[in-house]
């Protein structure tokens, strides 16, 4: 019996292996496709779609740099996150602070109003937002797209993530801190915020990618050509009957690679989040 009962274990646990296998290979076969396109003439590529490239060339990805303007669409994308990630986290760690710690009840109204955000689709404000903008005389700027982009998108998540991280901080550290004479804002930037350091790495994290994979928002309020962001560019260069993928397919790894680049150095900080939170609750 017992010997039976290993061998099933065993027979599972390769069963379960052959389909992680299987799993795994249906997932990177688009990547595969995709970056095994990139080297190869159209001919080639409609030849054999999944072969391997006879004759390397780098001549798509030199094209796709000029075609994209790729390093003022780059430049762009960079000013954008930055700004707009920055301002977040400066922003809802502050209301989150104040909704966490304050007991009046215009807080917990306010933070309600926060959470519909989360309930509501952006794309349900897009013409009020738009008369919003250009009542700004704020169109065709990247400060509109920043502003829709930290108040209008990200903010309530942002506010809901770090909240629930300082209601894990001991009340008594502010307290010591307050008997101590810190004012208010002394006792969040000294005391708090460098506690926060897991929650608002995730929140930096996750709104870096939410930012840069943001499509909609730069598409409705920009429309000069050298203020566009990256997967602008991407969608300016197809065509509206037919497209070339040998020439399409390099755009869209030039857009994604400062995100693969931005995981690899920030791979620690994203564990070190994602473990915080499970353990934080």
């Amino acid at each position: 019996m017992g010997g039976g009962d290993s061998g099933m274990k065993q027979l599972r646990k390769a069963l379960y292996g052959i389909f992680l296998i299987i799993t795994a290979i249906i997932m990177l076969l688009p990547i595969y496709y995709l970056l095994v396109t990139t080297f190869k003439t159209p001919a080639e590529a409609a030849a054999s779609p999944l072969g391997l490239p006879v004759h390397f060339t780098f001549d798509n990805y030199l094209k796709a740099i000029r075609a994209m303007n790729y390093g003022q669409a780059l430049t762009n994308n960079l000013i954008i996150t930055l700004v707009s990630v920055v301002c977040l986290v400066f922003f809802s760690s502050m209301a989150a602070y104040v909704v966490a710690r304050s007991k009046r009840k215009l807080y917990s109204f306010m933070y309600s109003v926060f959470l519909i955000g989360l309930i509501i689709p952006f794309q349900i404000s897009i013409i009020p937002l738009y008369k919003i903008i250009a009542g700004l005389h704020l169109m065709n700027t990247h400060p509109g797209v920043i502003l829709v982009d930290v108040f209008c998108i990200n903010l309530p998540l942002s506010i809901f993530l770090i909240r629930g991280f300082i209601n894990t901080v001991p009340v008594e550290l502010e307290e010591a801190a307050l008997i101590d004479g810190c004012g208010t804002f002394q006792c969040f930037w000294k005391i708090i915020f460098p506690l926060l350091k897991p929650i608002v790495s995730t929140v930096a994290i996750l709104d870096t990618l939410a930012i840069w994979n943001d499509f909609m928002t730069p598409l409705l309020f920009l429309q000069e050509s050298e203020k566009q962001v990256l997967l602008q560019q991407v969608y300016r260069n197809v065509g509206p009957f037919s497209t070339d993928w040998t020439s399409f397919f390099p755009m869209l790894v030039m857009a994604t690679l400062p995100l693969v680049v931005f995981y690899l150095v920030m791979q620690k900080q994203i564990v070190e989040g994602v473990v915080a939170g499970a353990v934080k609750g």
